[in-house]
């Protein structure tokens, strides 16, 4: 065991030692008086830009767009119960999410906890639930095992955040610190006889498919699965919002399991007799509710986290493993002639639903990403909001190289413009762009004036109906014609845009769309572009009109 000395320094400064140890150089913040000493030994560290958000949600959105883009945790501070409320649903986000965040809140003073003081919440109960470790710092001397830990927790096993309070007495306290050394993250393999189960298992299958997820992501393996799927040609599938994880303009690749999966690309995991789930928790939406393997179907899971192993179908093989160590170690698997037939046909399934034809009476929407296919560079880097305007992204843009999608499998609104700041901030080499619903955009449009502020030149599409327009489509299944708390007044958003600086345009037709977005491409400024649709097309398979004759 290595432990690195120093001389006295705050419990402050030991969290900024902390920070920089694991080579991080963005935090995202709201400032508090509850960790002002935590902001005052920031403003003596050159080698951290302290972010300043509007709001503690979209800095804790950025802190984990940001966090997903660089490969390295996210880092996020808030004072006290305020601060902590508005952030949690970032927080919620990192988990659903499995993104490394470490979170450190501001917290009263020791002698006024249990009087409810001034904004009290008891912080690490508040959060236990959605985070993989919440702890409070008591004794200062403590605070560099504490933050070290918190960091190898937050980036091991299955990623996640963790939140540290901070009690503002314990902040400003200076004692002798140690450190240990920066955090080295396990990289589990598979066991000898493991391999060998694996390999006899997908030996016998005639249809065997790969659903892909964020495990793939997060171990950096895309490259390892492209290699594996060729070599042996078995199709791929993308679990919900990891569309990155294959390039989809590949052969093999066989479509997205989101909201609103095509029949025919759903056929394909149900034609299948062996399904090799790597590095996903096969969640509700991947897994269709829940629904979508049959227990004639032979599963192999392959996770680095065991607790996902059984949480939703028992698997005939279970492997805990970082995700390109286990594929790395799958040699020899014999290649059988059938499962090109079979790779094709779930392929042409996919091509079949997801052709990026436009016809001149398509609604703007697919033009639009019609547009976004040609005029974006490959690699550009694409956010997105909740919201059923996300179906046309989903359904028919094509992610052709990895490290390119940044989205919300917990469905967060108001996620696509602060997650795309981030991220631009971690990638600024690339494009970046969000796409957002009226209702989404308006959550955290103040986010913007960050972005205009720190320059960061990220293109915000905003397709407005002047409704929630999710929201509306199942009242409209389950209540026809009942139409209550889902309309919303015109908002201007180009107008908001320019009120904070930033490029703000607004657009009707594809042939504007084009002249803006081409200007857009070539700015260094934040842009916003809004799109006025029409309510009717409610989705990308459905209209209000259709809805209410069908139910």
């Amino acid at each position: 065991m290595t432990i690195h000395s120093c001389n006295k320094m705050t419990a402050a400064s030991a969290i900024v030692e902390c920070i920089k140890k694991e080579s991080i150089h963005k935090v995202f913040c709201v400032p508090g008086e509850s960790y002002l000493p935590l902001l005052d030994a920031l403003y003596d560290e050159p080698a951290i830009d302290v972010i300043a958000a509007r709001h503690e949600g979209g800095a804790s959105f950025m802190a984990e767009g940001y966090a997903k883009a660089a490969l390295r945790p996210g880092v996020v501070l808030a004072t006290r119960g305020v601060g902590a409320a508005n952030l949690s649903i970032g927080v919620h986000t990192a988990y659903q999410d499995s993104t490394p965040m470490v979170v450190f809140l501001g917290q009263v003073h020791s002698k006024f906890r249990g009087r409810e003081g001034f904004q009290e919440v008891d912080l690490d109960q508040f959060f236990k639930p959605i985070t993989k470790w919440a702890v409070e710092v008591k004794d200062p001397e403590r605070m560099p095992e504490i933050v070290q830990r918190a960091f190898r927790i937050a980036q091991t096993g299955r990623p996640g955040p963790v939140v540290v309070s901070l009690p503002e007495d314990v902040l400003p306290k200076e004692v002798e610190m140690k450190f240990g050394p920066p955090i080295n993250i396990p990289k589990p393999a598979p066991s000898n006889s493991e391999v060998i189960s694996l390999k006899e298992l997908v030996q016998t299958a005639t249809n065997p498919l790969i659903i892909a997820g964020g495990g793939i992501k997060l171990a950096q393996a895309e490259s390892a699965l492209l290699s594996f799927a060729e070599k042996l040609q078995i199709p791929v599938m993308a679990a919900f919002r990891r569309h990155d994880v294959f390039p989809n303009h590949h052969g093999l690749y066989a479509g997205h399991l989101g909201l609103g999966t095509p029949k025919k690309v759903l056929e394909s995991v149900r034609d299948a007799d062996v399904i090799l789930a790597f590095g996903t928790r096969l969640s509700e939406v991947t897994t269709q509710d829940y629904t979508l393997f049959t227990s004639e179907q032979k599963l192999i899971h392959i996770d680095i986290d065991p607790e996902v192993h059984g949480k939703v179908y028992a698997p005939e093989l279970a492997i805990v493993a970082d995700m390109k160590e286990a594929i790395e170690a799958l040699e020899g698997i014999q290649r059988q002639p059938s499962w090109d037939e079979w790779a094709n046909t779930c392929n042409r399934r996919f091509k079949e639903v997801s052709s990026l034809t436009v016809a001149e009476g398509d609604v703007i929407n697919k033009k639009i990403i019609k547009a976004m296919t040609e005029m974006l560079p490959d690699n550009a880097l694409i956010t997105n909001d909740a919201g059923n305007f996300a179906g046309w992204l989903h359904a028919f843009f094509p992610f052709k190289e990895k490290h390119t999608y940044v989205g919300p499998t917990s469905g967060a609104m108001g996620y696509g413009l602060p997650a795309a700041i981030g991220a631009g901030l971690a990638v600024p080499d690339k494009t970046v762009v969000s796409l957002s619903g009226d209702g989404g955009f308006m959550m955290t449009f103040q986010e913007l004036e960050t972005a205009v502020r720190e320059n960061v030149p990220i293109i915000a599409l905003v397709f407005n109906n002047n409704m929630y327009g999710t929201i509306r489509m199942h009242q409209e299944i389950h209540y026809p014609e009942r139409v209550i708390g889902t309309d919303l007044g015109k908002v201007s958003f180009a107008e908001l845009a320019t009120g904070v600086g930033a490029s703000g345009y607004t657009v009707e037709t594809i042939e504007e769309f084009v002249q803006v977005f081409s200007l857009a491409l070539t700015s260094k400024e934040p842009t916003v572009i809004e799109i006025l649709t029409e309510k009717e097309q409610i989705s990308v398979s459905a209209t209000i009109s259709a809805i209410r004759k069908k139910y």
